[in-house]
């Protein structure tokens, strides 16, 4: 097949940010079909009224078409919406020149429906859609969609969306079941979650490399968060989660891979609370091939969500997975989708959101328990070779496009 997929905030290893559409893209190319990308170029944000359009690239045989729009989750809203349908026309234009036998795009934002409908009413070629996030309930439940117009705007784009779709991949069941209430066929929604890749943690040197590069560590009990700092996460509680651990054990770290919005409050308040960089400490964002490092060099990584429970209730995080691939327990402090694969499987902790202190003295435990320890990363790992295997989704994702093709 010629697929042309859609995905604004595209990446690859060497940049921040989820590359689950680059490993599944990659691993399409490797079984024989052609792929085009069709995407923003992140890097030219700071100048990108001084570059051209377009440009192309070949990304481990995947063909890129970048265009330069600027867009940080730090702008205004408004500010964000222009580089959305900005995008959005740029990306229409381009998505019907390139002719694909089958248009995939992928979510959020929601607007990158909108490239994906025009191009597939043009060109007649049948559309699949992927929802990794529940455009517009999730927005409109945080209150980052408030006028009633907009609202319903929104609403009516995703229907839309639906209905012109052949297929819809949804990434985890409570979001299928969402897709399917909006009068979508059932028999027509794949569930196909983030993935884990496993090659990525073989290398067992690397830790040890990471850890013997910062003294602040070297062989102490690390909690990593990797991830967006965002409005959804809460990144208070971890500065908190920090001091109230430091009490109990000052000898264990903390430390925060990533960028966001929320980055710079969490620095002010951890230097407040006496804990930056001392055993609280900020990594700033890095390319994932980097991440993936401080991944293998962590005993534990932590999610965090905070807000309604449509906000974390069907959460596919990808820095879980990658967890679950490096054989790290994965402590939540919600009760959703993912935390509770991890608990069931004795893979993790679900932590109270309420109590710290409680949820502190389960970190620490579980850290001082060799045994524990032992047994949860084998369950990681156990997961993330039955269940979330990347090579073995990138064939079911195959699959839709086919069956999307031929229906």
């Amino acid at each position: 097949m010629r697929i042309v997929y859609l995905h604004q905030y595209f990446v690859t290893p060497d940049m921040p940010g989820i590359v689950r559409s680059y490993e599944m893209a990659r691993r399409l190319v490797a079984m024989g079909h052609e792929v085009h990308m069709v995407t923003t170029d992140q890097r030219l944000n700071l100048d990108a009224g001084t570059q051209p359009k377009w440009r192309v690239t070949n990304e481990a045989g995947i063909t890129v078409h970048w265009t330069a729009v600027p867009y940080d989750n730090t702008q205004s809203y408004p500010d964000r919406v222009r580089a959305f349908l900005t995008f959005a026309w740029r990306a229409a234009r381009k998505t019907i020149e390139l002719r694909g036998d089958v248009i995939f795009a992928t979510s959020t934002p929601l607007t990158v429906a909108i490239p994906a409908l025009l191009a597939t009413w043009r060109t007649r070629k049948p559309l699949v859609f992927e929802v990794r996030d529940l455009w517009p309930a999730v927005p409109i439940a945080v209150g980052a969609l408030r006028n009633p117009l907009a609202k319903w705007a929104a609403r009516m784009l995703e229907r839309t969306t639906y209905r012109n779709s052949r297929r819809v991949i949804a990434l985890a069941p409570g979001m299928g079941e969402e897709i399917a209430a909006t009068g979508y066929p059932k028999d027509r929604i794949t569930i196909i979650p983030n993935g884990c890749d496993l090659v990525e943690f073989t290398d067992e040197s690397i830790a040890r490399d990471v850890r013997a590069q910062h003294e602040w560590l070297g062989n102490r009990p690390l909690l990593l968060f990797a991830g967006t700092f965002g409005l959804v996460n809460g990144m208070a509680y971890l500065v908190k989660l920090a001091e109230a651990i430091a009490k109990i054990d000052p000898e264990i770290r903390v430390a925060a891979v990533g960028g966001g919005r929320e980055y710079e409050l969490t620095e002010k308040l951890a230097r407040e609370k006496g804990l930056l960089d001392r055993s609280f400490f900020l990594l700033g964002k890095r390319p994932k091939r980097e991440t993936v490092r401080w991944l293998q060099a962590a005993d534990m990584t932590i999610a965090l969500f905070t807000g309604p429970d449509i906000v974390w209730r069907d959460a596919v995080q990808n820095k879980f997975f990658d967890s679950l691939a490096a054989g790290k327990p994965v402590a939540n402090n919600f009760p959703g989708w993912q935390s509770k694969i991890a608990a069931e499987a004795g893979a993790g902790l679900i932590l109270s959101a309420t109590d710290i202190e409680a949820a502190a003295r389960d970190v620490v435990n579980a850290l001082r328990d060799p045994a524990w320890m032992r047994s949860a990363s084998d369950a990681a790992k156990k997961l993330a070779r039955e269940r979330f295997d990347r090579d073995k989704l990138a064939i079911q994702l195959a699959n839709v496009l086919e069956a999307a093709r031929g229906s």
